[in-house]
């Protein structure tokens, strides 16, 4: 706060300087979580306007430091919360998650495999806590079968189909544009500061093959640490085809919602087709308007989400539970990005940074996924990706790299919600935590850089 005292005094370099505390602010307060996170992304509302980070007037600054709180990507993630809660409510992400590990197989290796898909799948589009939290009782049940069925304790088994649950969350989080808070950070970023708009479509393109090479590396990591209670001709699917028939045929609810979420995914992957057909016919809202690709998704998620309510399949309780702080925590990114920029502090950390930006490609993405893994093991991934963004050369391939590889620490249970979530079972042991997560640490720092650079 001293810092803070001291930029509004004049501090080093005027606004810039201004700017920097305010960030420096924030960042010791995300990293040492002294006070919930989307409060402290509110703070660019209240300090901008007050040190005069954009110049003019208190009442433009704020005006400024508001704006990006109601940026089309706040709607497309919030309409994606509520798809993804309404599935939560009416358990057709359960439901989804059981048939797809049926389909996989249900001897232990296969339904490791059957864990990773099921949990990536539905992390997609669900936040990788809610999926994680959803995914746990089923992996331990399937845990409690093997070892009933097998008549012994099988620990380390135990511990890879748990972690399994943690693993698939991040992987599958960083898949589309709604997957994770970090993701829309980035896409919102990349079209305010890089100019380049990016589709939900685009996005999965070379978001997706990142999972998809990461999902098995998981799958072979977490079987050489399972296979070690010699336990491979147990089969679980009992407990499966028990959770599934005890679920019963779909309800009501669960028709509306799959029939929301499959039109959804189709409204969305067709943007680049249906959005010149729209663009005619919306109206203009303020002088300059164009109908860009975030509105027209964001278009399509409030549609959806406020449909799930209106067909009572999201409860208003379940409304009210939505994941408020990290809305918040986007707009907050959004803003201090703007302050970062209109203050002149952009330019500078890039005069700084010009010689990052001369190395090769490849360089540049290696140590940017290294410095990503490697914070966010020690502090949230939002937060993680929040800083970096900043002071990174403006290059997609640079910042893709660190959006994606600030959601795959696998280590430490700090890492992500997911790792805590799965670290608190009892499940796992944290040697065996660390050792299995540290090859796949190495394995995102490595595949993610040559998958970008060559997307790029």
């Amino acid at each position: 706060m001293g810092l803070l005292l001291g930029a509004h005094r004049g501090g080093p370099e005027g606004r810039p300087g201004r700017a920097a505390a305010v960030i420096v602010l924030m960042a010791s307060w995300w990293f040492a979580e002294a006070l919930p996170m989307g409060v402290v992304a509110l703070l660019p509302l209240l300090l901008f306007p007050v040190l005069d980070v954009f110049g003019g007037s208190l009442a433009a600054g704020f005006l400024d430091s508001a704006s990006p709180f109601i940026d089309a990507y706040m709607f497309l993630f919030l309409g994606g919360m509520m798809l993804g809660a309404a599935m939560e409510a009416t358990g057709l992400h359960r439901r989804t998650a059981l048939h797809i590990m049926k389909a996989v197989g249900t001897g232990p290796k296969r339904l490791l495999l059957g864990i990773l898909v099921a949990t990536a799948a539905v992390s997609a589009f669900v936040s990788n806590t809610a999926t994680a939290v959803m995914m746990l009782p089923i992996a331990a049940a399937l845990v409690g079968e093997i070892e009933r069925v097998g008549g012994r304790s099988l620990p380390k088994l135990g511990c890879a189909l748990v972690l399994a649950v943690a693993y698939g969350a991040n992987i599958g989080g960083i898949g589309t544009k709604i997957g994770t808070g970090t993701n829309s950070i980035f896409c919102g970023l990349a079209e305010s500061k890089l100019g380049r708009p990016l589709s939900f479509l685009e996005f999965s393109a070379f978001a997706a093959p990142c999972v998809l090479v990461l999902l098995p590396l998981a799958w072979g990591a977490l079987w050489r640490l399972g296979r070690r209670d010699g336990a491979h001709q147990v089969d679980a699917g009992g407990v499966v085809r028990e959770t599934l028939s005890a679920m019963g045929p779909m309800s009501a609810a669960e028709r509306k919602v799959a029939v929301a979420f499959f039109l959804a995914a189709g409204l969305w992957i067709g943007g680049d087709l249906l959005r010149p057909v729209l663009t005619p016919h919306v109206p203009q809202f303020w002088d300059g308007f164009r109908f860009l690709g975030k509105h027209y998704e964001a278009l399509v998620a409030m549609t959806v989400g406020l449909g799930v309510v209106a067909l009572r399949t999201l409860p208003i309780r379940g409304f009210l539970r939505l994941p408020w702080s990290s809305l918040l925590l986007l707009g907050g990114s959004f803003a201090m990005a703007a302050g970062v920029e209109a203050s002149g502090l952009a330019d500078q950390i890039s005069k700084h940074l010009s010689g990052m930006a001369e190395w090769p490609l490849l360089a540049q993405t290696l140590v940017t996924a290294a410095l990503a893994v490697v914070v966010s093991a020690v502090a949230s991934n939002t937060a993680t990706v929040n800083i970096m963004l900043n002071v990174l050369p403006r290059s997609m391939p640079v910042w893709a790299t660190a959006a994606l590889a600030s959601s795959c620490d696998f280590m430490l249970p700090a890492g992500t919600p997911p790792n805590a979530i799965v670290f608190g079972s009892g499940r796992v042991r944290l040697r065996d935590m660390m050792s299995t997560g540290a090859v796949l640490d190495l394995a995102a720092i490595l595949v993610l850089p040559l998958l970008l650079t060559w997307r790029f």
